[in-house]
């Protein structure tokens, strides 16, 4: 590690927040927080498209964050994206001119990855407790509810509600009234009904609430006396009467010293929170400083370790399934050897690219779960869409590509829709990778020869020891016809 600085970045649909942590002995202390409303759902028009207007004001504030991160490496930071950036139809144009301004990748995870995020952001921020922990989160644009034990996630869910979209869609007009609220809650008792009875009958020892909404709530039921210690049902059964007094965020705003842009966003907030403590028979409710953005920088700390959660979540899969392991390691451990003497030339000797391509090698035949036919196809599509814990939506779709391209046709076309800076160098892994799929398509326990593979551009040159190849004539077959599948690509394999 180059330095004991690290930092995240959570682009959420009301708020973005940053923070800057000091690794010091295993412990993580918070140098620096930045917390900027941008209000990013608030921009998303009725074709769930990002305007000019929200995506400057989240640039603008992505270059203030960006001029504090100069220092830190790449490898020391993670940026991550949620709800509306999961919606927007551009995201990807908004996320390109993001990454240039902030000089940094960003990841958009999934609400299941959000989720885990919180909760390990959570528990390393509150005391423990014997039992099961409930967390609640709820964010503009999404509501993350999470169960677990001590540092272990039994059960999680992401519903599309929060304190920016049921505002807009309830209180869009600014004004309080019962019926609006009846409106709003009505919503909530519907989202909440799909996941009701799971979350009430695994039960749980003690609620935990994070991020900004039930903070803001919080400070405001403690402003009135009405809760010494957190948030109880009985205080947010009197501030519903309170806000239907209030009636306006301008004066809510006044009342209890809330930020304009927190007024407007607050009764849906409050709708989403009421809603589900009523519906789920929550009674009291504490109130963590972590949350998603803590979590990152823990998930960070895990990586920079060498203990990746993704490694945990391949091994995971591969158990599950019943993956056949010894042919996953055969695999892996070839690609790993070619993926060595082709580093420099190919310029692959980033660490992360190596993992990708180790992880595609050990998963490649996951797609036989369905069937063999078209099996590199299933996988991918397994892939792309399953909730592995760790990987974001960008780590799944290059994932997804690597083994959707194992095997059989290599289009020119086929990395494509990767980013551009991503796309060329997932092409070559995914070369390497066929090759180690070739090379042991015989399923055989016994090792293959000393190898050596050389590359110029996109000339590959495979030599085996004098005679092997005419030893392994099924080998040369299934070489012969790699070749012509890679050439549709522009590559030219030569082996000898």
């Amino acid at each position: 590690m180059s330095s004991d600085i690290v930092a995240a970045i959570d682009l959420g649909s009301n708020s973005f927040h940053m923070i800057v942590a000091r690794i010091a002995n295993g412990q993580v202390q918070t140098l620096d927080r930045l917390r900027e409303m941008v209000q990013l759902a608030a921009g998303l028009d009725s074709r769930n498209r990002l305007s000019e207007e929200s995506q400057l004001r989240a640039l603008d504030c992505l270059a203030r964050f960006g001029q504090r991160l100069r220092q830190i490496p790449p490898e020391q930071l993670r940026v991550v994206g949620t709800n509306t950036l999961r919606q927007a139809r551009n995201s990807a144009v908004f996320l390109a001119r993001a990454e240039a301004v902030l000089g940094h990748n960003i990841e958009t995870i999934s609400g299941q990855e959000e989720a885990r995020l919180i909760y390990l952001g959570v528990v390393h921020n509150v005391a423990d407790t014997a039992g099961q922990r409930l967390v609640v989160d709820i964010g503009g644009g999404s509501t993350e509810l999470i169960l677990g034990e001590k540092f272990e996630i039994h059960h999680l869910t992401s519903l599309k509600m929060g304190c920016v979209s049921l505002s807009r869609s309830c209180f869009d007009k600014g004004r309080i009234t019962e019926s609006r609220m009846r409106e709003a809650e009505l919503l909530v008792q519907l989202k909440l009904e799909p996941v009701r009875e799971e979350f009430r009958d695994q039960g749980w020892q003690v609620a935990t609430g994070a991020s900004g909404t039930i903070k803001a709530i919080q400070d405001v039921v403690a402003q009135e006396g009405w809760s010494r210690e957190g948030i109880t049902l009985e205080a947010l059964r009197r501030l519903r009467t309170a806000l239907l007094e209030t009636g306006r965020p301008e004066t809510m705003a006044a009342r209890w010293q809330l930020e304009p842009a927190r007024a407007q966003v607050f009764a849906g907030g409050f709708a989403v929170l009421h809603g589900l403590c009523e519906v789920l028979g929550v009674e009291r409710m504490e109130v963590s400083e972590g949350a998603l953005r803590e979590g990152v920088i823990y998930d960070l700390l895990g990586r920079i370790r060498h203990e990746d959660v993704r490694d945990r979540t391949i091994a995971t899969v591969i158990d599950r399934y019943d993956l056949d392991k010894a042919q996953a390691e055969r695999v892996s451990a070839t690609a790993w050897m070619l993926l060595n003497q082709v580093r420099d030339a190919w310029h692959l000797a980033a660490e992360e690219l190596a993992h990708n391509l180790e992880w595609a090698a050990r998963l490649h035949e996951i797609g036989l779960l369905l069937t063999h036919d078209q099996y590199h196809k299933h996988g991918a599509y397994i892939l792309e869409h399953a909730d592995l814990p760790g990987f974001s939506q960008s780590d799944q779709i290059l994932l997804a590509t690597l083994v959707r391209r194992h095997r059989r046709g290599f289009p020119a076309k086929a990395f494509e829709h990767l980013p551009k800076e991503r796309a060329s160098l997932a092409q070559r892994l995914c070369v390497l990778l066929r090759l180690a799929v070739v090379l042991h398509r015989g399923r055989s326990r016994h090792a293959l020869p000393m190898l050596s593979l050389q590359v110029n551009r996109q000339q590959l040159t495979l030599c085996f020891p004098e005679g092997w190849l005419d030893a392994n004539p099924l080998t040369q077959a299934d070489l012969d016809a790699e070749a012509r599948y890679l050439k549709k690509a522009g590559f030219r394999l030569e082996f000898s």
